[in-house]
Order: C-alpha cells, then sequence, then structure tokens
C-alpha cells in the first residue's frame, strides 16, 4: 500500500482517538453515569489505526530496527494516549484537556519534524 494511504490512515485514527478523548473529558467533566462504552471503542479502535498505520509509514520509509530516537518517543506517548482513559480519573477533567492537546500535539510536532 502507498504512503499516501496510511498517511490518510493514519488521520482517521487520529480523528477517532481525539474525538473519544474529548468525549471521556467531557463524561468526566459533567460526571453523569457510568462512561459510554462506544468512547472505549472508539479510543481502541483510533489506536489500533494509528498503530497500524504508523508502521505502514515506517516499513515504507525503510526505517528498521533499532528506531530512531522519535520513533521511540512516539511509541511512549502512543502507550500514553492508550492509558489516558485510567489516567484521566487520577486528574481534574480541566486539566485533562491540556495534557491530551499537549500530547496530540507534541506527537503531531514529532512525527513531522523528526527531531531526533
Amino acid at each position: 500500500m502507498s504512503h499516501a494511504f496510511y498517511n490518510v490512515l493514519h488521520i482517521v485514527g487520529l480523528v477517532l482517538l481525539t474525538s473519544s478523548l474529548a468525549g471521556i473529558l467531557m463524561h468526566r467533566q459533567t460526571g453523569t453515569g457510568e462512561r459510554p462504552r462506544m468512547l472505549a471503542i472508539l479510543h481502541g479502535i483510533g489506536l489500533f489505526l494509528l498503530l497500524l498505520a504508523g508502521f505502514g509509514m515506517l516499513a515504507r520509509l525503510g526505517i528498521m530496527w533499532p528506531w530512531p530516537g522519535w520513533v521511540v518517543f512516539k511509541v511512549v506517548l502512543f502507550a500514553v494516549l492508550g492509558a489516558f482513559p485510567a489516567l484521566s480519573k487520577r486528574f481534574d477533567a480541566g486539566i485533562g484537556w491540556w495534557i491530551a492537546i499537549l500530547l496530540i500535539l507534541l506527537a503531531a510536532w514529532t512525527g513531522i519534524t523528526k527531531p531526533f
């Protein structure tokens, strides 16, 4: 598959992930009942698509083991974003918005600039 296909798949995964994080944080702010199951499903599908497309793009770019530092950093960010629904119970929802925005912007900046 082409690099462009993986790029589009990566963006779709990002949209699903950010939508689910926004839903989780909105639910956390309102504090109404049990968290909807659909948010967890969107979060998982978004993470899967990001992982699949990310490694597909790495293969297309010819990046193999050992990974450059920016790839390792993105994998760590991926793990933190994967744990975000559980971690978000530990802090206020208002701060959660800023943490989520910062993590996503940091991942985008790292993928675009490949600084290290």
